[in-house]
């Protein structure tokens, strides 16, 4: 009895021994080329940015809303609102154009960006800012 335990003891190990792990998803190094920054009117404001190494659409627009709340306290505000973000990719290289509003006040939306809060996210997971 104490030999067949054993072998199926052996048998379950080497069972196991035989899977592997699927591939875990290669790090998260992404390249952030630059961010240019257009005052369109007033509190409106317009942000292209760039990068490499991004997972998808959402990595840009992180990428745009770092830059969106460095600017907003920069010019003296404390919150953003975000308006609309465009983000497409082409041979590696991800493009985003992003439009917020910046001001004093929580402005009325859903979109609202706390600055001071979201500068302090972006410097914590290592995206630029302006």
């Amino acid at each position: 009895m104490r030999g067949l335990a054993i072998i199926s003891l052996l048998a379950v190990a080497s069972g196991l021994s035989a899977c592997t792990p699927e591939d875990p998803e290669p790090p998260f190094m992404p390249i952030y080329s630059g961010i240019e920054t257009r005052l369109l009117d007033g509190d409106l404001v317009q942000f292209e940015v760039e990068m490499r190494g991004a997972r998808n659409a959402a990595d840009v627009e992180d990428y745009a809303e770092c830059a969106a709340a460095q600017y907003a306290l920069i010019r003296g505000y404390g919150f953003a609102r975000h308006l609309r973000t465009t983000a497409y990719e082409e041979g590696g290289l991800w493009r985003g154009d992003a439009v917020y509003t910046i001001s004093a006040a929580l402005p009325r939306g859903l979109k609202t960006i706390d600055a001071e809060v979201a500068t302090l996210a972006c410097a914590e997971n290592g995206i630029p800012m302006v």
